[in-house]
């Protein structure tokens, strides 16, 4: 799939989220608890609010809110 001229690749991994699962506003991190130690790069916050899933620019991770899923309304 092209993106602007990019050619994006297949995610390596998909991480499905609940609403509850995200920190702050609508943002996970990477590299996330359930990944092996041998695989850490630095912490890298992800907003996946704003399109409902947002991709890792180190490890191409793609953290997607699971199907149904409604984030809290921001005050």
């Amino acid at each position: 799939m092209a993106d602007g001229g990019l050619i994006m690749s297949e995610p390596k991994a998909l991480v499905e989220l609940a609403a509850a699962d995200l920190v702050g506003p609508g943002v996970t991190f990477c590299p996330n608890p359930r990944m092996p130690l041998w695989s850490n790069h630095p912490k890298v916050y992800i907003d996946v609010a704003s399109t409902g899933e947002g991709r890792c620019p180190y490890c191409g991770t793609v953290y997607r809110l699971k199907a149904g899923e409604k984030l809290p309304a921001a005050h």
